[in-house]
């Protein structure tokens, strides 16, 4: 079996002209005078540019890479006896009866109305066009928003006073978008990579725009490399370089700027440097950050060799934070190489499966856990319950990147498409509305006359989550749990030998195998 596609991807725009090699994805046949339309053709002519998912700024991209072990590779249990959470009566055990809300933090005060929360929502130039309809999203879905690294960095209007950030409008309108709507569950989460900390970022939202949640970021699980941006004219790699960022090629350069001029190279390149962890180094910032104001700090890490989870999670252990973010490859990004996505770092499953024998280590030992987060490729219900239930009683919540994003865009589309119906009928977007989504009514109903400030998208993702939620429900009441703390990993089989293996969930012709003795025996 194949697992990954090597020189053609619908994400690189490139194919084969006839039939691949399976090992090198080069055409079996090469043929000279082939323009080349497969990913080393394009190369030949574009270069660098072709290492991303393209067209930048348009996409969000998941790795195709066909890992051998996924969550498919799990089925979830239900009972037809009991009930945990509620009375073991079916006038009152009944999916709607269940019970979706969490906590994270040390302390448990951060509670959401669902336990799932956006991904890194960061400098992206799609991510920062789709920022309100996501946060005003999560918001009023009692949700958690992440505003990424690199923004203020970002930001063409910020200002600055030696070398450290002292105004970002952009950072503004991200905080102020959430908070508008914020209504006591959720919250908003600012990161900070390593050029966010030296321009100061964390005391800037953390002192000036009054954040409670901050968060260090070791990485992610689409690349082991910091984050990057394509940038379109010289003025802003300029720019940028001067704000201390890696910028490729070197727009000061002249060979850049007459390749830029004559249309050779298209965009610049703007890339994060590379953090540098150390575990004294941690907890002083961890100390750091509580002392400016944070109220609460959490770590946000990617898919890195085994032992790097294990230092995540002790280091998180050690520190007392309020939540760790695992994310795994195969996930999702606005912009990774193409290559790294599908063929670098252990994948969601496996990386949850040693997480679960991480904390089972620390627990033997009476050690502080810190309430963990999995991300990494997940997008509807059955994957929020079954990384719930592997990593059980541990995991306490769920992000989404892509899907919360994809939710929250599609509903801006379409609710642009339905404004402009109704404008061309001398009607108001919000009657059409009404009729577009499914939550309308409902959301019409709970915010009155401030219905027809709700961004299109922003109701995209609540019904989004709206289905999660009720679907989440009726698996949980088919599991018999009714509450989230109930779910277990005996909840979960395992449909093949090698998933059994690495999980430590039983096959499923082994499950069960002591209760089934003890039925028929009795």
């Amino acid at each position: 079996m194949s697992y990954s596609k090597p020189n053609r991807s619908s994400a690189t725009k490139t194919k084969t002209r006839v039939e691949a090699a399976p090992i090198s994805g080069m055409c079996v046949t090469c043929l000279d005078g082939c323009p080349g339309p497969c990913e080393i053709g394009r190369s030949a002519l574009r270069g660098r540019e072709v290492i991303y998912p393209q067209p930048y700024g348009k996409v969000t991209a998941g790795a195709d890479k066909d890992y051998p072990i996924d969550y498919s590779h799990f089925n979830i249990q239900g009972t037809c006896v009991g009930a945990c959470g509620v009375a073991a009566d079916s006038d009152v055990a009944t999916f709607p009866a269940v019970d979706c809300s969490t906590k994270v933090g040390a302390d448990g005060s951060i509670a959401m109305d669902f336990p799932v929360f956006t991904g890194a929502v960061g400098s992206t130039y799609i991510a920062r066009v789709n920022w309100e309809e996501i946060a005003i999203g999560a918001a009023i879905s009692g949700i958690i928003v992440v505003a990424g690294e690199n923004i203020c960095g970002m930001d063409k209007n910020a200002e600055f006073k030696n070398g450290r950030i002292v105004k970002s409008p952009e950072m503004e309108r991200r905080i102020s978008a959430y908070k508008t709507w914020y209504e006591g569950k959720g919250g908003v989460i600012v990161q900070a990579n390593v050029e966010d900390t030296k321009l100061g970022v964390p005391e800037y939202v953390i002192e000036k725009l009054g954040v409670e949640i901050f968060e260090l970021k070791w990485g992610q699980g689409a690349k082991d490399i910091g984050g990057e941006v394509k940038l379109s004219s010289l003025e802003r790699a300029l720019q940028l370089k001067e704000r201390g960022y890696i910028v490729l090629p070197d727009p000061s350069a002249s060979s850049a700027q007459t390749a830029f001029k004559q249309g050779g190279i298209s965009e610049f390149e703007r890339h994060s440097r590379l953090g540098m962890v150390t575990e004294d180094g941690f907890y002083s910032e961890v100390e750091r950050l509580r002392k400016i104001g944070a109220k609460y700090v959490t770590l946000k890490t990617g898919a890195y060799r085994p032992a790097d989870l294990a230092r995540a999670i002790k280091f998180a252990s050690n520190a007392k934070i309020d939540m760790l973010t695992i994310d795994g490859a195969g996930g999702g990004t606005g912009m990774s190489p193409w290559r790294m996505m599908n063929e670098w770092g252990i994948p969601t499953v496996y990386l949850e499966c040693l997480t679960y024998d991480m904390c089972e280590t620390l627990k033997s030992k009476g050690a502080y856990i810190p309430p963990i987060a999995i991300a990494g490729g997940l997008s509807l219900e059955d994957h929020i319950f079954k990384a719930l239930s592997l990593g059980a009683p541990y995991v306490k919540a769920i992000c989404l990147g892509r899907a919360l994003m994809a939710a929250a865009m599609v509903g801006k589309t379409n609710g642009k498409l339905t404004a402009e119906k109704m404008e061309a009928e001398g009607k108001p977007a919000e009657e059409g509305y009404l009729g577009l989504f499914a939550v309308g009514s409902h959301l019409k109903e709970r915010f009155g006359d401030d219905f027809k400030k709700l961004p299109a998208g922003a109701i995209g993702l609540y019904s989004y989550v709206d289905r999660l939620k009720q679907g989440l429900q009726q698996l949980m009441a088919g599991a018999r749990k009714f509450a989230l703390p109930y779910i277990d990993r005996n909840d979960l089989v395992s449909l093949t030998r090698e998933g059994a293996e690495i999980s430590g969930i039983p096959y499923v012709m082994d499950s069960d195998r002591q209760e089934i003795d003890r039925i028929m025996n009795a």
